[in-house]
């Protein structure tokens, strides 16, 4: 027979399976007036008991009721539409709604959100980390689990709107917070040496995009502001460019987007060679399109189509293949190297904090700082 509480602590009884069961009131549905009951498990009376203080204490001033209504895979819906959307950048659009079609609703979109445990997201991400990839063309030579970085990235939208369902008086606790989450291998940052710059941009000139590799490499711009480049956000007289957009493919569209961050917003000295080699374009172009690099149409080029033309360029130049993003490490540690100061480059690149930049090129302002020591040890040499 149940042992009988106080009202409001619930009850404890001993089930035929030799286990204590502690059950409580949890509120009432308000579509049929019937109450809700939810219940704890245990070994041993003591351990429900504890169980059932805490179950009680976390349930109040929760919406029990609303709660129940919800799976994870729905109000992963719910956060996307009214949260998601409105706050995060409109290019992670695309992105977080392939996670959550993709890779959370297929594994735990039909756990209701108040049963969703640290347990089952920790067991989502291992099947992810093994098996986890979507099987397109374009990945068939890839590994088959996701990378760590994407796992990560799936706990933290996770948590995002577990946080939400909390705020909401949903759940109690967020489950993505006691996660093990699995270490991101850096990889190693790769640029083009001073010595390879001469037969890269040889080929680039060749190839017919030399003002587009020159410009990036003498002002480390990402890909997609350099694409967003405009005519009108060139200052001649004063040697200027001003960064006010980027270009992305949004949806499978190629269109211009807001730039990163509200650093990113920045203007740009460039020297007088760059002016004169940015006049001479224009000059060519004779006003076919209002970008400095079109697309064949006059619209803006795919930033897929620059990185192949990269790789085009460094494999008849005979040099390693690197990323499109590697132009930029290339320009900050060219400029560090010589002699540019960490706020000026970090301030060029549109980087929130010269902190940053200093954490992200550490190794060159390291071997800067040693060639200085070297230096006095030979000007105080006796």
């Amino acid at each position: 027979m149940a042992k009988r509480r106080a009202n409001g602590e619930g009850n404890i009884r001993k089930r035929a399976d030799g286990r204590w069961e502690g059950r409580y009131t949890a509120g009432r549905n308000p579509s049929t007036g019937k109450v809700i009951y939810k219940n704890v498990l245990g070994k041993t009376q003591a351990e429900v008991k504890e169980k059932l203080k805490k179950a009680i204490e976390e349930t109040k001033g929760l919406d029990i009721a609303k709660a129940e209504s919800y799976t994870v895979g729905q109000w992963m819906d719910v956060w996307f539409e009214y949260y998601a959307q409105i706050k995060v950048r409109v290019s992670s659009h695309k992105t977080y709604e392939g996670y959550i079609k993709n890779h959370i609703k297929p594994n735990i979109g039909s756990i209701p959100l108040t049963k969703l445990t640290t347990l089952d997201l920790q067991m989502m991400y291992q099947k992810l980390l093994t098996g986890g990839r979507v099987n397109r063309l374009e990945s068939q030579n890839q590994p088959k689990g996701l990378s760590a970085k994407t796992v990560r990235n799936l706990n933290q939208i996770i948590s995002s709107a577990m946080k939400l369902a909390m705020e909401q008086k949903l759940i109690a606790h967020n489950p993505a917070d006691g996660c093990a989450l699995p270490r991101v291998e850096h990889r190693e940052m790769k640029t083009l040496p001073a010595e390879q710059l001469a037969a890269f941009l040889h080929e680039a000139k060749n190839t017919g995009v030399y003002e587009m590799y020159y410009l990036d490499l003498a002002t480390g711009m990402r890909r997609g502001e350099l694409l967003g480049l405009k005519w009108e956000d060139i200052d001649f007289d004063h040697g200027v460019i001003h960064i006010r957009r980027q270009v992305a493919r949004l949806n499978g569209i190629v269109q211009e987007a807001p730039l990163k961050t509200k650093n990113s917003y920045r203007n740009i000295s460039i020297g007088a060679d760059a002016v004169e080699l940015l006049k001479q374009k224009k000059g060519q172009d004779n006003g076919k399109s209002v970008y400095v690099f079109p697309s064949p149409t006059g619209g803006p080029l795919a930033p897929d189509s620059v990185l192949h033309m990269l790789h085009r360029v460094l494999k008849r130049a005979g040099l390693p293949k690197i990323r499109f993003h590697d132009l930029r490490h290339t320009f900050a540690t060219l400029a560090l190297q010589n002699g540019v100061d960490i706020k000026t480059v970090s301030g060029m690149l549109g980087h929130f904090s010269a902190g940053f930049t200093l954490d992200t090129y550490a190794h060159v302002t390291t071997a800067a700082q040693r060639e200085a020591a070297d230096t006095m040890r030979d000007v105080l040499a006796i």
